[in-house]
């Protein structure tokens, strides 16, 4: 096996020790990106130099003996629209061209201080809505990688880095993760500051990670969750202890509830089948539930959130070059403009209308169970594929993991989603690493 094919946990495990050096690991990850790099498309600013340098500092202070982060060594993709000081920031469009931040994104800051050696700007969509960069999917270079946060789940699945960081304000990380066949998970609105992020919705946008096993997923997650008061909507509570809860096994066998959700009909047949399977397999484990009748409108309800505040955080690239932008966009935008104050207040009202609504379910179930996306990643790369089984969940906040445990009839991978109540994200990462366990015998 090689350097490349090991786990976040591993190598920091063997750098810590002194068994692999940060620039052993980070070299090796940039041979395997010259070499797959043209066909996969996963980067938009690389400078192996600058890689290089960091993870050469980060051995001198492991050498000095001074204080290690948890990420030590490790090598991270940060997608295109968090602010890097020292590397541009273009989100995916002619319009941020050449962009240089003066600082940090708060979890950029939180990357460097655990430690890890931010590899690169991974390839987003435009303005991290729907329009594709140059990112194809690692697994067939004929298919979409998904979106937004395409480059950061195709990277990862190309063995390019153990580790990304996206973002979801709709299915930016799930429906990728799904795609490229690896593990996304977004936590709690509210649990990672957004400072220093592309804004497109204040309600919605909420911060991600990719890996290869939820182990990883928990280790990265937990280093970015500290309390920013620059984020409006972070509230000072303890850190989660994704971690060690992760490392536990669940004082009881899991219970989950398999939620079709009202776009159950939008579900290909490959995933039909490969959830009747999985349900199968899981037996008394798992129950169907329906849910509650409040969410036929949700779907709406999110659509009238996201343009009315894409209208709002895209004004000035509109106003300064609308006939660079895609159409999507375009149409977004002006749909979202002609949404009224009182649709827009009343459609975020829903919001904590829709959690009360779920609550018998969580006090009789550790997690829902759905799809991840519609099917496998559609062929072609000018569209990203539908986020539609991501959509409910972003809007509610929720925590929600794509495990990488299905394939499709192609061979493709795909997401079997699990979402938890909100702030129950040890929890639910604990119940995904148990599920992910069970599928693997």
């Amino acid at each position: 096996m090689g350097l490349v094919h090991m786990s976040a946990v591993e190598a920091a495990g063997a750098i810590r020790a002194g068994t692999m050096t940060s620039e052993e690991l980070v070299r090796a990850c940039l041979e395997r990106i010259k070499a797959i790099e043209e066909r996969v498309g996963a980067w938009a600013y690389l400078d192996p130099d600058h890689a290089l340098k960091q993870a050469r500092d980060a051995d001198l202070a492991r050498r000095e003996g001074r204080a290690l982060g948890p990420l030590h060594g490790i090598p991270v993709g940060v997608k295109d629209i968090f602010d890097t000081h020292d590397m541009p920031t273009e989100s995916g469009t002619v319009l941020h061209a050449g962009r240089q931040p003066a600082e940090d994104a708060t979890v950029v800051a939180l990357l460097r201080q655990a430690g890890a050696i931010v590899m690169g700007k991974t390839v987003t969509t435009e303005l991290a809505v729907y329009a594709p960069g140059k990112t194809s999917n690692p697994h067939n270079p004929q298919r979409t990688p998904g979106g937004s946060s395409s480059g950061s789940a195709a990277a990862v699945a190309a063995f390019m880095v153990p580790l990304a960081i996206g973002t979801q304000t709709n299915g930016s990380v799930i429906r990728p993760a799904s795609y490229c066949g690896v593990v996304g998970y977004k936590p709690s609105h509210g649990l990672i500051s957004r400072y220093g992020v592309l804004q497109q919705s204040r309600p919605l946008d909420q911060v991600g990670v990719f890996a290869r096993t939820v182990e990883d997923a928990a280790l990265i997650a937990e280093q970015l969750m500290v309390f920013d008061d620059r984020d409006p909507d972070m509230r000072l509570r303890e850190r989660p202890d994704l971690v060690q809860t992760v490392a536990e096994e669940p004082p009881v066998p899991p219970r989950l509830a398999f939620v079709r959700t009202p776009v159950w009909d939008q579900a290909e047949k490959d995933v039909k089948e490969a959830f009747v399977g999985l349900v199968e397999r899981l037996g008394e484990r798992v129950k169907e539930v329906p849910l509650p009748d409040l969410f036929k409108d949700a779907i709406a309800v999110h659509r009238t959130i996201m343009e009315a505040d894409l209208a709002r955080s895209f004004a000035p690239e509109y106003e300064r070059g609308k006939d660079v932008l895609s159409l999507t966009l375009r149409e977004m935008i002006e749909r979202g403009q002609k949404v009224l104050a009182g649709d827009y207040n009343r459609a975020v009202g829903q919001i904590p209308v829709l959690h009360r609504s779920l609550e018998a379910i969580f006090e009789q179930y550790d997690a829902l169970l759905t799809p991840a996306t519609t099917g496998e990643a559609p062929v072609g790369l000018t569209s990203t594929g539908s986020p539609i089984f991501c959509t409910i969940w972003t809007l509610c906040g929720m925590p929600a993991v794509s495990l990488p445990i299905l394939q499709g009839s192609t061979g493709m991978p795909l997401g079997a989603q699990l979402v938890g109540a909100k702030g129950t994200d040890a929890r639910l990462l604990r119940t995904a690493r148990w599920l992910a366990r069970l599928a693997q015998h």
